[in-house]
C-alpha cells in the first residue's frame, strides 16, 4: 500500500514542477508583450521617423500569439492529463 502511494505522491510532485517549467516562461512572455507594447506606445512616433513601428508591430501581434499558443497548450495538456 505505501509503495503505490509513494509513486502517485512523487507523480504529484513531478507534474507540480513540470507544470511550473511551462508556466514560467509563458507568464514571462506575458510581461515581456506588456513591455513591448509600453515601448512602442511610449516611443511609437520615434519608431516611425526611422520605418521601424511595423516591424515592432509585427513582434508585438507575433509576441501576442506566441504567448496566447503557449497558453492554450498548456491548458489543453493539464486537460488531457499530460501535465
Amino acid at each position: 500500500m505505501d509503495i503505490s502511494n509513494d509513486q502517485k505522491q512523487s507523480k504529484g510532485k513531478k507534474s507540480t514542477a513540470l507544470r511550473a517549467a511551462w508556466i514560467i516562461p509563458n507568464v514571462l512572455c506575458y510581461f515581456l508583450l506588456i513591455y513591448i507594447g509600453y515601448f512602442v506606445g511610449k516611443n511609437a512616433e520615434g519608431l516611425e521617423e526611422t520605418n521601424m513601428l511595423g516591424i515592432w508591430l509585427f513582434m508585438l501581434i507575433a509576441m501576442l500569439l506566441v504567448s496566447l499558443f503557449g497558453s492554450y497548450r498548456i491548458v489543453y495538456w493539464i486537460k488531457k492529463g499530460k501535465l
